[in-house]
């Protein structure tokens, strides 16, 4: 693979020594953990608020 994509940035790792290419392989791969990672907790914030919002309007009715 010669091209590496970054935060929307693309690098050409052609020329480059292998070192460097495979820190951007792993910079590549953690950025793409940590998107699915705020994915994950966005779905689970959402989550916990619902669930606070019923348990509050379940605590009014008592």
């Amino acid at each position: 693979m010669p091209k590496v994509m970054i935060n929307d940035k693309e690098y050409d790792t052609e020329e480059l020594p292998e070192e460097a290419v495979n820190r951007l392989r792993s910079i590549q791969f953690v950025d793409g953990k940590i998107s699915e990672l705020r994915v994950q907790l966005a779905t689970y914030q959402t989550a916990r608020n619902s669930y606070a919002r019923s348990l509050s309007r379940i605590l009014e009715d008592l």
